[in-house]
């Protein structure tokens, strides 16, 4: 019988953020260098949730301590770690290392400075509903399904709800505030689900901070005012 999710949460929530902060890069850690993967978690997590980091590591270490065997995982009573290329047989050395790392970390008070996220995994953590922003409304299907951009942003704000809505504006208005250079804005914008252009003449950067605006403003319609 697999797990409620309380107790998924309780005994594997953390260590599977930060398993799926590999999703698509290599598990190439060394005792000396944690790998890109680990490096994005660490960054992300030190400045949204500090405190996740020692349950991420308690959590990895009892993992690993006590593997599960095949049947469990048949059942859904353990966790299993999704494909990441390494051999069966070195999993659990891995595991190991990543909780070393972590606690170095934490030990050491090693805070990543703030930049621009760098793995694909580290920008839908860090812009969670722009993720869903671009990639709900921008992919290649948007030209079927509207007939502007303009038309597919009205779209989102009024079908959403105003809290998202407010959240989207302060997660453009975030990444507009790094300051990237525009080829890296086309990347933050692809990496996060866009799969058109932005409208002419407006570049990646440009047509996000017309967004921004529009968001800035925006009000939501509550229908014709009813008698008190």
């Amino acid at each position: 019988m697999s797990m409620k999710p309380l107790e998924f949460d309780r005994r594997y929530g953390e260590l599977d953020q930060v398993i799926s902060a590999y999703a698509g890069m290599p598990a190439d850690d060394e005792p000396d260098r944690p790998s890109d993967a680990l490096q994005a978690y660490l960054r992300h997590t030190w400045h949204s949730r500090p405190w996740a980091l020692s349950v991420a590591e308690q959590q990895i270490r009892e993992y690993a301590r006590h593997p599960p065997g095949r049947l469990r995982l048949r059942l859904g009573e353990f966790y299993p770690v999704p494909d990441v290329g390494l051999p069966e047989s070195e999993i659990q050395d891995w595991l190991f290392q990543l909780a070393d790392h972590l606690e170095q970390s934490i030990d050491d008070g090693a805070v990543p400075p703030h930049s621009a996220p760098r793995t694909h995994w580290e920008w839908h953590a860090r812009f969670p509903e722009l993720g869903q922003f671009l990639g709900g409304w921008f992919s290649q299907d948007m030209p079927d399904e509207f007939p502007d951009h303009d038309t597919a942003v009205r779209d989102y704000t009024d079908t959403t709800d105003r809290n998202l809505v407010a959240r989207l504006a302060g997660e453009l208005r975030e990444l507009l505030t790094l300051g990237l250079d525009e080829a890296d804005y086309a990347v933050a914008v692809a990496e996060l689900g866009m799969e058109v252009d932005p409208p002419a003449p407006y570049s990646p950067s440009g047509w996000l901070e017309l967004v921004s605006d529009r968001l800035v403003a925006f009000r939501p319609d509550y229908g014709p005012p009813t008698d008190g």
